[in-house]
């Protein structure tokens, strides 16, 4: 590295070692609204269990969306190569928990630790690995320096990057320029995003084209039995759902139900937040709000006189769109950016969404233009675009046929992202 860059370097882990403090005051904090913050704090600052083993294959998923993001690319590993161990890290408890759920211990799984220097060292010596997959916007410089310094080939796979992140990222523009151009490649969604890595410092070689890999994740052939059984309990009436919410789309959520109740007095409203510290807050709003709820924790199913259902566990999003008319798809009503747009595409069900879409903007784009998404201006308009699809079944078809054909169409990125990395994996 060039004299400036081991400047720009060290002036970074100086700031991060100046802040170390701060990640204990966060973890706290973090764990007073989700306990699970409280533990493994070692992993945190890259020391780990001797006895998990070195791991030939890594990659790391920072939370929830990132890992089911990442499943064809797992199960593609996996299945090819049976021989390698994998390791998938993510940053999250609830990243961690999906792993758990997906794949328990057919993989090896921890937290990845801070950007500190020495703790991505201690995590690199540990683990020691001969390919490293990252998904999506992680951008830790340390991280990316130590892999190369280490000699892991290293990608970013499903990259994406939108305006609004580049011109956060911009301040450590010189230093993060320098980070991405150790890569083997940058491989992007959209031509968007890969003229926007090349402004943050990618070179162009690094950068190509591979589309999204959620157009290859399979919805799987359960949910249709899935959907049966929540029929026989729930009976046989609308069902909207409301989607990987946050805390200040809950009262819309709230006010948007309520006007859909006064033309549907059996709707029955699924709530999913997006994070597992609302679960109960929210139920607690529902049945404030004079309705009838119940959980999918101490239930397991709506009955046919719940006005609420919440779902308050991990990973069974999918088959719950499969149970619903329409889904909000949450994110979209504050400037969050939105969240998988594809997963309720994918199974049939008519996708409304808020304006703020900057990071699924390709996704949404394409959606739009096919006739399979529709976006409220803002919470009213929302509310009109569900009440209107649940009123009109026909549009509800036209929606779900040009989603699946949407869906089809772009499936592939998960074949071009293995042919990709396919030089740098170890031969065994």
């Amino acid at each position: 590295m060039d004299p400036a860059g081991r400047l720009l370097r060290a002036l970074y882990s100086l700031a991060l070692y100046l802040l170390l403090p701060v990640t204990v005051y966060h973890l706290i904090w973090r764990g007073f609204r989700q306990g699970a913050y409280f533990q493994r704090w070692n992993e945190r600052y890259g020391v780990y269990d001797p006895a998990i083993r070195p791991c030939a294959l890594w990659v790391h998923a920072v939370s929830v969306g990132e890992v089911n993001a990442a499943v064809p690319l797992v199960e593609a590993l996996r299945r090819d190569r049976p021989d390698l161990r994998l390791l998938v890290t993510t940053i999250t408890p609830t990243g961690s928990a999906r792993v758990r759920a997906l794949w328990g211990d057919r993989v090896e799984h921890v937290y990845l630790p801070y950007d500190l220097p020495g703790a991505v060292g201690r995590f690199l010596r540990h683990f020691r690995p001969r390919l490293a997959l990252v998904m999506e916007t992680e951008l830790w410089p340390n991280l990316l320096f130590g892999c190369s310094d280490h000699g892991v080939p290293a990608y970013i796979v499903n990259a994406r990057l939108s305006q609004r992140s580049l011109r956060g990222y911009q301040v450590l523009r010189p230093l993060l320029g320098r980070a991405l151009r150790t890569l083997r490649a940058v491989l992007v969604q959209s031509p968007a995003d890969g003229r926007r890595f090349v402004q943050l410092g990618a070179s162009r070689a690094q950068v190509a084209v591979m589309g999204n890999l959620k157009f290859d994740i399979g919805v799987g052939d359960g949910w249709p039995t899935f959907a049966a059984a929540f029929r026989a309990h729930a009976g046989e009436r609308p069902v909207w759902i409301a989607a990987s919410t946050h805390p200040d789309e809950e009262a819309t959520v709230l006010a948007i139900h309520r006007r859909l109740r006064a033309r549907w007095p059996g709707l029955l409203l699924l709530w999913a937040p997006r994070h597992p510290e609302r679960f109960k807050p929210v139920e607690r709003l529902a049945v404030d709000a004079g309705w009838r709820v119940a959980t999918r924790q101490l239930t397991h199913w709506p009955d046919r006189d719940d006005a609420v259902f919440v779902i308050d566990t991990l990973g069974e999003l999918a088959l719950f769109y499969g149970c619903a008319q329409v889904a909000f798809v949450g994110g979209s009503l504050q400037p969050v950016g939105g969240h998988n747009l594809l997963e309720p595409a994918a199974v049939g069900t008519a996708v409304v969404t808020g304006p703020h879409l900057h990071n699924f903007a390709d996704i949404a784009r394409q959606m739009q233009a096919a006739g399979a998404l529709r976006v409220g201006r803002d919470a009213d308009g929302v509310g009109g675009c569900i009440e209107a699809l649940l009123a009109d079944a026909d549009a509800r078809v036209a929606m779900a046929k040009a989603a699946r054909a949407l869906v089809e169409q772009g499936r592939g990125a998960l074949a071009r992202a293995l042919a990709a990395v396919a030089p740098d994996l170890p031969r065994g």
